[in-house]
């Protein structure tokens, strides 16, 4: 498996997180990329970005199966 870098735009959100936040974000983190983290094979910031941009991903993906269980839902409702 190809091992993620962080990319620039999300260094950049991750640097504007507040303390709470970031703390709130280690705290989902896990796997690999926590290993990668506690072995100091990256930085904590570039680990906060890598996480910010793997939810957003989640996130997105999550709206698009919902948009298309709710457009489903309405063919089978008329």
């Amino acid at each position: 498996m190809k091992k993620k870098i962080a990319s620039e735009e999300y260094l950049l959100k991750a640097q504007k997180l507040t303390k709470k936040q970031a703390e709130q974000l280690y705290s989902r983190m896990g796997g690999r990329l926590e290993r990668r983290l506690e072995n100091q094979k990256i930085i904590p910031l570039e680990a906060l970005a890598i996480q910010l941009e793997k939810e957003e991903e989640d996130l997105k993906e999550w709206r698009e199966r919902f948009a298309q269980l709710k457009a489903q839902k309405r063919k089978t409702e008329t």
